[in-house]
């Protein structure tokens, strides 16, 4: 409930602005805040997964490719919201305005709502792995999936929520802290497994354990843990109303992709150099402490999981402030139900972090149901994220097409940019495969309901016919995934 202004006419800290309701200040950060969001957001539980989740899928040559191709595709969609961010100031919230401006209103909400899906099941996989971290030393939270775990989960989740209710600039400055101090720790186990790497493991992992199938299969099967650890490239376009300047955002896009870009490609291809690749593929998560353990010894277990910790926490607050982000701007253009507008004294969208916790709790306790929670939440939360994804990369397309599009050079790498990220994210998607998919569409579904709430509360038509084909595919695909996962064609 709203609280009234104090006395002297300014409202007390953590009050609710009316809903609609901007707070007079609004909190503007600098470029350099900016690249740690995009850094922070990427480098979180993933990287610490890297040498086992590769090393079952394929050897070193695979790997080169497929960080080749990962890396190219995802310049490609950095160069995209560098681009759309200068040309399209007026669109905030990156992905998701994207997305409505290029394919209607009702391809935008689905695109809002997958963003922010996506970014509460991340922030699931980041409790399950720092539990799963410690529960080396506390055998009852297991791999960070037993009723133990989840019920720590809670705690932390819910300590978070409050922390971010207090303020933005004091969790984006935290942030910045958090981003420096975790990305240490992941450079040192690159030098010093660089350092003692054997170069007749390195060569004896050139083509990994013995893999049945070929190599673009090997490729294949790397994509979901490479767009895994590249959620987040558009950070600072989701946090773009806060930026000082539009062209910060794009510079701050660029300059923490190529930064994490480099350190993830060396994490996995080091790691092949200490253990053979089948050793690696049975290593527990987080991997990273195993490899490094067997460098180094027994402290550099405990040297990771400790930088895993601080990185894990910073990469949930960075998440949780983008998703709450986006339900917030979408409800502020009319796509999300009015309630998801209001916001506090601090600039902190309360309604919408709400919603977000309380999301990540449901997820959360999913895991107690997966046979993998990690690998579960990790993967799902990739395919929910291409979706939105394809859609920002295809209105970037489009746009260099339209009779709005620069002309010579500009246009040509406009079209060849838009082309390339488009293919990259069209790809993803057949890389995820049917399982994912399917359980995609059994969580975008019924998200038609808060689109359903929205056009009401604006006395709208609820679909047009070109959303009602839309809506229908959508529920056909949830409905054929539900059968699917009752009848154990496909599991969690």
């Amino acid at each position: 409930m709203t609280r009234t202004p104090d006395d002297d006419g300014t409202a007390a800290p953590g009050d609710v602005a009316p809903t609609g309701v901007a707070p007079a200040r609004a909190t503007k950060v600098s470029v350099a805040t900016l690249a740690t969001m995009v850094v922070g957001s990427m480098v979180g539980a993933g990287v610490f997964s890297l040498p086992q989740r590769f090393a079952e899928e394929t050897g070193v040559v695979g790997a080169l490719i497929a960080w080749a191709v990962a890396g190219t595709g995802m310049l490609m969609l950095a160069f995209v919201f560098q681009d759309l961010a200068v040309r399209k100031p007026q669109l905030d919230a990156g992905v998701y305005a994207y997305a409505k401006a290029g394919f209607g209103e009702y391809l935008g909400f689905f695109s809002a709502f997958g963003y922010w899906a996506s970014a509460c099941v991340g922030n699931v996989t980041y409790w399950v792995l720092i539990m799963s971290t410690v529960g080396a030393l506390v055998p009852a939270l297991g791999a960070g999936d037993t009723v133990t775990a989840v019920a720590a989960s809670t705690v932390g989740l819910w300590l978070f929520f409050f922390l971010i209710r207090r303020g933005v600039r004091e969790a984006t400055s935290l942030n910045r802290v958090v981003t420096i101090a975790k990305v240490v720790p992941i450079l040192v186990f690159v030098l010093l497994t660089a350092f003692a790497l054997d170069p007749a493991v390195l060569v004896a992992n050139l083509r990994g354990a013995d893999f049945s199938g070929s190599l673009f299969d090997q490729v294949r099967g790397t994509m979901l843990v490479t767009v895994f650890v590249f959620l987040g490239v558009e950070g600072a376009n989701v946090y773009s109303r806060h930026a000082r300047r539009r062209e910060d955002v794009g510079r701050a896009t660029v300059l923490g992709f190529l930064s994490v870009f480099a350190v993830f490609a060396s994490v996995t291809i080091v790691s092949y150099g200490i253990l053979p690749a089948s050793e690696l593929a049975g290593l527990r998560q987080p991997s990273m402490a195993g490899v490094l353990e067997a460098a180094v010894g027994g402290w550099g277990s405990a040297f990771v999981s400790v930088g895993l910790v601080v990185s894990v926490l910073g990469a949930y607050l960075a998440w949780t402030l983008m998703a709450a982000e986006v339900l917030f701007v979408a409800a502020k253009d009319d796509d999300m139900p009015r309630f998801l507008r209001g916001v506090n004294t601090a600039d902190v969208p309360v309604p919408a972090l709400l919603l977000t916790a309380l999301t990540a709790q449901t997820f959360l306790l999913v895991t107690l149901l997966s046979q993998n929670a990690f690998d579960f939440a990790l993967n799902l939360t990739s395919s929910l994220a291409l979706v939105p994804y394809l859609l920002a990369a295809g209105y970037a397309f489009k746009l260099a097409r339209s009779p709005e599009r620069p002309r010579g050079g500009v246009l040509r790498r406009d079209l060849v940019v838009g082309a390339l990220a488009t293919l990259y994210t069209a790809f993803l998607l057949f890389a995820a495969g049917l399982t994912y998919l399917l359980v995609s569409f059994v969580v975008y579904a019924p998200a038609t309901v808060l689109f359903v709430m929205a056009r009401r509360e604006q006395g709208r038509r609820l679909f047009s016919p070109r959303e009602v084909v839309i809506l229908v595919v959508s529920l056909v695909g949830a409905v054929v995934g539900v059968v699917a996962l009752v009848a154990g064609w496909i599991h969690l």
